[in-house]
């Protein structure tokens, strides 16, 4: 690791740590045949109920192009239904589907394997005290 002072810096080591872990599951999810993306979604759906393509942008904080061929894909693989909505006809609802639970199911066994390899290195409670202090500092306002 290079010594020199910018380097050093908690900000610059939390990029590279991001680099690094993003890295790794990118590659995970692909090798599964999916992305990120449509986890959030699944998991987004499953935990907290069906919703428009505009709130689950909302929820998960995935740009709404990004979410509606995330959504074309989850419906494609037959992972979520995508409804009008009965009370605005201009908004789809998307909701889970029992293969899309099935799915997620498995995508979270991905995502423990991704989190086990990133934090290798640490220990049980330096990973409960890493995520304590990574959630801080992401509930943090701009």
């Amino acid at each position: 690791m290079s010594g020199n002072r910018i380097e050093q810096l908690p900000t610059r080591l939390l990029a590279r740590a991001y680099a690094r872990s993003q890295s790794i599951r990118i590659e995970a999810y692909a090798e599964a045949g999916t992305t990120g993306y449509q986890a959030r979604l699944l998991a987004s759906l499953a935990d907290e109920g069906s919703a428009s393509q505009a709130e689950l942008g909302r929820r998960t904080a995935i740009d709404p192009s990004d979410v509606v061929a995330a959504v074309n894909q989850l419906t494609d693989r037959g992972f979520a239904l995508r409804a009008r909505d009965p009370q605005d006809a201009r908004c789809n609802i998307i909701s889970v589907t029992r293969a899309g639970e099935q799915e997620l199911a498995r995508l979270e066994k991905i995502a423990s394997a991704v989190q086990d390899r990133v934090l290798a290195p640490l220990t049980a409670a330096q990973r409960t005290q890493l995520s304590g202090l990574l959630s801080k500092l992401a509930e943090q306002p701009r």
